[in-house]
């Protein structure tokens, strides 16, 4: 199998997505990449059982991607082997009106993975630089001062909005939480054929949504807006990676890969002692134990 290098696909400088493969040939068969993957999502279990001990760090994953592009089935196969109560997911739909009444960061602010946990974003606070871009008449329903009109978001309003989410993440990081960013990387006649899959296959009927096509349309759109998301927001405290899609078995297992290379850095990481009058009874504490 081939060698999975991370920062091949970490966003760094200036990228251009059309220049970005969507398929990765990791020279597997599907068979060994399942393998490969179940070995992988085990360490990633056994990494969350002592982070939960260590008690310092968090981590959250962000996964954006368009329609069909596997979001779904990557947290279900990546975080399979975890102890349930170590990752929670959540899906980021259309905001409630409660989460209107707030500010655009809160609903993902409270969603946030506690010290010792997992936390995974499915669709993330991204969306306020993505589908509110594509669409900006939705910004009027944040109910912003002096955002009266469409032509009062302006380029000056996406910067604010930029720094707004850098600033958040660096505070998040500064505060014990690990963030990996993930875009999956589709191609537009990939997504097709798994429109037309949804479509064709009874049992997969209910996903499918018109509006899917309409947002289809809007590709080029949401490209460009994409790229420019990730260009302005890749950091090196929370970088984005960009990773090829089509094939949903190798976009797992390099999210796994890259997931575990960079989180064994955090060397740190480790069970806590036993305080020293613990060990030096712990003898006697099983014989009284035993005896019982």
């Amino acid at each position: 199998m081939k060698n999975i290098v991370t920062n091949e696909y970490k966003a760094q400088g200036e990228i251009q997505l059309n220049s970005c493969k969507t398929l990765e040939d990791l020279e597997a068969s599907e068979k060994q990449l399942k393998k490969y993957l179940k070995r992988k999502r085990k360490k990633l279990g056994k990494f969350q059982d002592v982070m939960y001990a260590h008690d310092k760090y968090s981590v959250l994953i962000c996964l954006q991607g368009m329609d069909t592009s596997g979001k779904d089935s990557l947290i279900r196969e990546v975080f399979k082997d975890f102890n349930v109560r170590g990752v929670q997911v959540y899906s980021f739909k259309v905001p409630t009106e409660l989460e209107r009444s707030h500010d655009y960061l809160w609903r993902h602010y409270i969603a946030l993975p506690a010290k010792g946990k997992f936390g995974v974003f499915n669709r993330t606070h991204y969306e306020n630089v993505l589908v509110t871009r594509v669409h900006p008449s939705y910004i009027l329903g944040e109910h912003i001062p002096g955002i009266h009109s469409v032509d009062d978001i302006d380029e000056v309003f996406w910067e604010k909005r930029f720094k707004q989410i850098n600033d958040f993440e660096q505070h998040l990081v500064q505060n014990g939480t690990i963030i990996f960013k993930f875009f999956l990387h589709l191609s537009k006649e990939e997504q097709r054929r798994r429109l037309l899959r949804r479509l064709e296959l009874k049992e997969k009927n209910w996903k499918f949504s018109s509006g899917d096509l309409k947002e289809r349309a809007l590709w080029g759109k949401y490209q460009q807006c994409y790229e420019e998301a990730i260009n302005k927001t890749s950091k090196n405290h929370a970088p984005w990676y960009v990773i090829p899609a089509d094939s949903k078995e190798a976009a797992r297992v390099l999210v796994a890969e890259i997931l575990l290379q960079e989180l064994s850095k955090y060397t740190d990481v480790v069970e806590p002692e036993l305080d020293e009058e613990t060990k030096l009874n712990i003898e006697s504490y099983k014989e009284q134990l035993e005896n019982e």
